[in-house]
């Protein structure tokens, strides 16, 4: 069977079996050798080229179709009992190479001009600015972070307990203070540490009941800081601060002082 078609420029050999394979819909893996090989040597015989080199290489592939026709068209020998391999199978490999780098460099080539259609804007900061460099000293600047971060939240605690209304206590008159003893208080942190061993700051402070003990707890926090019994630590800035219990015994404390 022949077929008419436009003579191309063919890259190579396997450039026109690839045209030829997928002109006729042919299944690549199914090569019909006899067909193909037919519609190959018509081309070749059509081409007008003086490129011996080009040439040469049409020519060695269509040997090899022959050789390939010759052996699919052989009778197969019934008495070996091994299964023969397709004489197709190392052209169907070379093709399946060659058209997966021929599908690669147009993808690369479609890259490139969609890379030559991209224009960057150059730097127009002023030299001056862009080497400005201020001077900040780092110590200075974090010196009393800590203590102004546990304030902050001091505050925000205790500005929900003043926001707070109760519907039965805001109905009574005079309410006596309940005086609160501050050692008290921080036999309580201590015993509340050596349980939990880390805890939230904030935790610990929204757990008491009235301004009052808000601020005694407060005290006694800076107090086991200072004798360096806790530390105090802060993932990210504007989070929550965590409290770590590192003593493993409780302090004692003047047990006189009471605030009211």
């Amino acid at each position: 069977m022949s077929i008419s078609f436009k003579l191309e420029a063919f890259e190579g050999p396997l450039d026109l079996l690839l045209h030829l394979i997928d002109k006729n819909k042919i299944n690549i893996y199914d090569i019909p050798i006899v067909e193909i090989t037919e519609q190959y040597l018509e081309y070749i015989q059509n081409m007008q080229t003086k490129d011996l080199d080009l040439m040469s290489e049409f020519l060695v592939m269509a040997a090899t179709l022959i050789n390939i026709k010759s052996k699919m068209l052989l009778p197969k020998d019934e008495t070996k009992n091994e299964t023969e391999e397709d004489p197709r199978q190392e052209l169907v490999e070379r093709l399946l190479e060659y058209k997966m780098y021929k599908y690669i460099s147009v993808e690369l080539k479609d890259r490139e001009l969609d890379a030559a259609r991209i224009f960057f804007k150059e730097s127009t900061i002023p030299k001056e600015i862009e080497e400005y460099k201020e001077d900040v000293n780092v110590s200075d600047l974090l010196s009393d972070l800590t203590l102004a971060k546990l304030h902050k939240i001091f505050e925000s605690v205790v500005k929900k307990q003043v926001d707070k209304i109760d519907p039965i206590r805001s109905k009574f008159g005079t309410i006596e203070k309940e005086e609160i003893n501050l050692s008290t208080k921080i036999n309580e942190i201590q015993e509340y540490g050596i349980k939990n061993k880390s805890f939230s700051f904030r935790g610990l402070l929204e757990k008491q009941a009235n301004k009052m003990e808000i601020i005694v707890t407060f005290l006694g926090i800076l107090e086991l800081m200072k004798i360096g019994q806790v530390i105090i630590s802060q993932d990210n800035l504007f989070e929550d601060i965590q409290i770590t219990f590192i003593a493993d015994r409780i302090a004692e404390f003047d047990e006189s002082i009471v605030l009211n």
